[in-house]
Formats: C-alpha cells, structure tokens, sequence
C-alpha cells in the first residue's frame, strides 16, 4: 500500500519533541526510559514499546530483528551514543523537530547540538510552566509576579513557534476557562512564592495560560495520556470545550497533545472549533501494531487538515523512529485500506498522508 500512499517517501514535520540524551546509557537507564512509568513494572523491553526497539531500530544499528535486548545494547554501546543517534534519527525522514525543552533540560542534548545530530533544523516550543517557575526563582514581589511573566514569556519566544502549557499534569482540565482577575494572580503568588516549591497553584496555571493565549503563537497542551503525575480523567480534552469556546475569538490556535484514549473527543472539538489542531502522538510509539487503529479513530471525525504528526520523543532517539515507522505504517493500512475499498481516490491519499506527515504543520507553525 506504500505505494498508494507515498509513505516510504514522506517527509515529517515533528510538531511536538523533545531532545535525546547525549551521555551513555547503562541498561537500567535505558530501561527506564521505555515506558511512563516513574519504575518500570517488571522488564520493560516486554512491552509493545520494547518490541518496536528491537523491530524497527536494531537494523540501523547493523543488527537482525527482534535481536535480544542485551545484545542490542551492546551493540549500541560498540557504535556510542553520538553515533547511534545520528544513524537513528537520520533513518526517521525528518523535515524539522519542534521540540519542548522546558523538561529535564539539563540531561538531554541543547537544540543546537540535537539539530546536528539530527541533521534537520529544530524551532523552539516554550513551557509556559518552567516560565513562570523562573520567574517565582528571582525573588519577585506578588504584586509584580503577573507583569514579570508577561515580559519574561515575550523575551524567550521571540524566536520561538509555539507555547505549551502542562495544566493537565499540575491541576487538569477542570478550572474556569477565563482569564483569572489581577487580584486573584496577586494572591495567589503571594501563597505560592512564599510556599515555594513548583507550580500547581489553579489561579496561576490558568494565569500561565491565558498569558501564551495572549502571545498569539500556537498554544500546545498536553491531553490524555501521559505519567502518574497526572490524574488522567481530568486530562480528557472535552474538558476545554469552554476554553476553545473562550479562545475562539483570540487568533491563537489550540494545539491538543496526544490526547488518547480521548483522540475522539479531540477529533471532535477540532470539527467543530477552527482554531483547534490535535496529534495522536505519543500513543502511536506505545501502542505497536495497533497505531493504525488509533489513527483511523482520530480520521473518524477530524478534518484532514487539522491533524499533526508528532513523536513526543523523549530521552532515546529510538523513540523517534519507533513513532516515524509505526506513523508510516499506520498511514499505509488506513488510507491504503481507503483506497482499496474505493472510498478514496490515489491522489487523494497521497495528498492527505501528506497533510499530516508535514504539511499541516508548515501551514500552521508558518514553518
């Protein structure tokens, strides 16, 4: 079917990233960095996510399928970090990253040196969070804390393409979805500044958000599943049905992240509201072979042109692969299947894989 729809020729735009680890791994380590989870349950290469590693990577890595994991880190050991990720990312097909670098930063790779190693250009998306935690670390006053984010938010993403905003992890979706007051923002820096600590405050969060709302620039927000720091009922993106409502006048798009099990609710509010996008990153890399399932459910209602191709790449350049192939892939037997039963013509299969390897996320990001 790749050849009706053109997937082995595509070139991804990977809207929502982040950077790989630059140092060496020891199993452990590795490990770790399979699976959501703050531990691993049990061994997690036994998971479809463990799988896909040795599938779809140990070949550019010069090795067999399915190869055992020891030897498959061994391997990767042999060739060291710098080159296994260069071999990785380069067998992805990737236009441009968009990468969110707000988490762990110091661990993993700046976006001059992941652009080299991947040999694509890399455009910023800003954390409103780590932002606004920032700020609260120089000391300001209460009464100040709403201005200095403003300023601060402007000065780091003049060269940037998006913010995101991780409101789904520190609260969830159930706040009011206006603007809070300045005196509401005023009291509650007052608590939180003093308390210390990071943010969680739902006065603030919601204060963050309305700020990247304010910057006009695509705002991202993490929806569905994701690690147990979040309370995933509350992560469910029918939940911001107000605020796409309240947005829907402000010119900023509202990008939904990931968003399984919930990417039907998220294909809906993207019909019905214009300003809305959605990926289902993320869960294409942690579901194996099911990927395919997920994407022809989020098609069910979306419009074409407002769903992304993300990784949500994180730690291992592994995963970027994982998530190019099972995109791929998923493409083929959807819109291959749309195709062999009539329902769509080549042109038109090869114009919409098209649209979400890349091009809607050009048009939107004005990349």
């Amino acid at each position: 079917m790749a050849v009706v729809t053109g997937s082995d020729d595509l070139r991804l735009v990977d809207h929502h990233c982040h950077s790989v680890v630059g140092h060496e791994l020891d199993a452990a380590g590795f490990g770790a960095l399979l699976t959501e989870a703050p531990a691993p349950a049990g061994d997690p290469w036994d998971s479809m996510l463990g799988l896909a590693v040795r599938r779809e990577c140990a070949p550019v890595l010069d090795l067999p399928r399915h190869v055992p994991a020891a030897d498959y880190l061994a391997r990767r050991g042999e060739l060291g970090v710098a080159e296994a990720t260069r071999r990785l990312l380069a067998a992805c097909g990737t236009d441009a990253l968009l990468v969110d670098h707000g988490l762990r930063a110091g661990d993993l790779l700046g976006l001059d040196a992941l652009a080299e190693a991947a040999g694509a250009p890399v455009a910023e998306v800003v954390r409103l969070e780590a932002v606004a935690e920032d700020v609260a670390a120089w000391g300001v006053a209460p009464g100040d804390y709403a201005d200095a984010l403003v300023e601060e938010l402007d000065r780091r993403t003049r060269a940037a393409v998006a913010c995101k905003s991780i409101l789904a992890y520190r609260y969830g979706f159930d706040v009011p979805p206006h603007p809070p007051a300045p005196a509401e923002v005023a009291a509650a820096a007052r608590h939180w500044l003093h308390d210390g600590g990071r943010l969680r405050h739902p006065v603030l969060l919601r204060h963050a958000l309305w700020c990247g709302v304010d910057r006009g620039l695509p705002l991202q927000l993490h929806t569905g599943f994701g690690d147990p720091d979040e309370d995933l009922h509350r992560a469910n993106p029918v939940l911001l049905t107000a605020f796409c409502r309240a947005t829907a006048g402000t010119g900023t798009p509202v990008v939904l992240l990931h968003c399984y099990p919930y990417h039907r609710e998220a294909a809906w509010l993207a019909q019905v509201f214009p300003h809305v996008w959605f990926d289902v990153g993320l869960a294409s890399t942690y579901v194996g072979h099911r990927a395919a399932e997920v994407l022809a459910e989020a098609l069910e209602l979306a419009p074409f042109g407002k769903l992304l191709y993300s990784s949500d790449a994180f730690g291992l350049p592994e995963l970027y692969l994982v998530a190019a192939r099972a995109f791929r892939r998923a493409a083929d037997r959807v819109l291959g299947g749309w195709h062999a039963e009539g329902e769509a013509g080549g042109d038109d299969v090869r114009r919409i894989a098209a649209m979400i390897a890349g091009g809607n996320a050009r048009r939107l990001y004005g990349l």
